[in-house]
């Protein structure tokens, strides 16, 4: 038993080796050929990747890719690479600009996946990479569910619990799917104390030029400092930043 544990757990990790050489995807038959195991042993791991965030996958391409979860693991060991590595410049170039926190998170699930962040001069913001934040009370999420693809939205619109962060934080399920068409609108998300006390954030999408949501940049600042309309004047900063990171950041087509 033992011994075939083991040789189930050799057996995942040389499938997902396997799908980081595919960075735009494979399919099961393409995996299983390259790996030479059964195809339905290559089904079976892959879809237990899924379960466990370690793969992802794409049902109108049929293809499975690295999921978040092995990149968080690389945010947790402080990881200077891949998307941190690309955004930490931009990022500090757009807080310099603005003196104001800057974020940049990306969808994992139902949650948003804080990826890199610099800290404004006088302020300090609550999450960090590798932390997973509501979709539906911060602004970064707010846009992350805005301009995901048809299916996951309309998938998390239905579905979201929509858990109370603050006495702020939006419940409603129909405002909710208001609140994403403006943004989608409009181009941009914010909230104002949704998703901490005393804190605004506005965020905009990062898409790759085939529209494709990569990731999506913020502002957040104390109140004390800046509201909500506040931060809206930084938004021509924000647009750019997003287009510096469009650019940078590792996508598919």
């Amino acid at each position: 038993m033992a011994t075939e544990g083991a040789g189930t757990v050799g057996k995942a990790l040389s499938v997902l080796t396997l799908l980081g050489e595919h960075p735009y995807g494979a399919t099961a038959a393409q995996i299983a050929e390259q790996v030479d195991y059964p195809f339905s042993t290559v089904y079976r791991l892959l879809n237990t990747l899924v379960s466990t965030g370690f793969a992802s996958f794409d049902p109108e391409q049929k293809k499975y890719r690295l999921g978040l979860r092995v990149y968080q693991l690389g945010q947790k060991v402080a990881s200077t690479r891949g998307f941190e590595g690309a955004a930490a410049p931009i990022l500090q170039r757009l807080t310099e600009a603005t003196g104001e926190s800057s974020i940049l998170g990306v969808l994992d699930g139902t949650h948003f996946l804080t990826v890199r962040k610099v800290d404004g001069p006088q302020f300090r913001t609550t999450t960090d990479p590798g932390d997973h934040g509501s979709l539906h009370t911060s602004a970064i999420g707010k846009a992350l569910l805005a301009f995901s693809d048809t299916a996951t939205r309309e998938h998390l619109l239905a579905t979201l619990e929509l858990t109370p962060r603050t006495e702020h934080s939006l419940t409603d399920r129909e405002e909710l799917r208001r609140q994403t068409e403006r943004i989608r609108e409009q181009g941009w998300a914010g909230q104002q104390e949704e998703n901490d006390v005393g804190m605004t954030a506005i965020a905009v999408p990062v898409l790759s030029p085939s529209r494709r949501l990569i990731a999506a940049v913020a502002l957040a600042a104390p109140l004390f400092r800046a509201d909500l309309p506040g931060l809206r004047r930084y938004l021509p900063e924000l647009h750019q930043a997003a287009a510096d990171l469009a650019l940078e950041l590792p996508h598919r087509p």
